[in-house]
């Protein structure tokens, strides 16, 4: 099981696509990749989703830690591209309304 991850960096914002499942084995990736971002220039993170078909609790639990990262760095962080698999845990979970999700 692999996550396929691309960056994109443009002004003050860092474009992050994820492809592939978020899952226990794969999450530390995603964090691997998450994390410096928060202490470079940019201050807007935006992760693209669209490519994650599913994502369990520890996939979750890494978009919170860099939605926490976020706002103590005083930086916009975003979602877009939930999957309707996706869409229903972050509902379910009541985190639509913490996130900032775009369409």
């Amino acid at each position: 099981m692999s996550l396929d991850i691309s960056i994109e960096h443009v002004g003050d914002t860092a474009t992050i696509s994820v492809k592939g499942d978020v899952t226990i084995q794969t999450s530390s990736v995603l964090r691997k990749e998450l994390k410096p971002l928060f202490s470079s220039d940019e201050t807007c993170i935006h992760v693209k989703l669209d490519g994650v078909e599913f994502m369990d609790s520890s996939g979750i639990a890494v978009l919170v830690e860099g939605l926490q990262w976020s706002k103590a760095t005083g930086g916009k962080f975003t979602l877009s591209g939930l999957t309707p698999t996706v869409k229903d845990v972050f509902e379910l979970a009541k985190l639509d309304t913490i996130f900032d999700i775009e369409g």
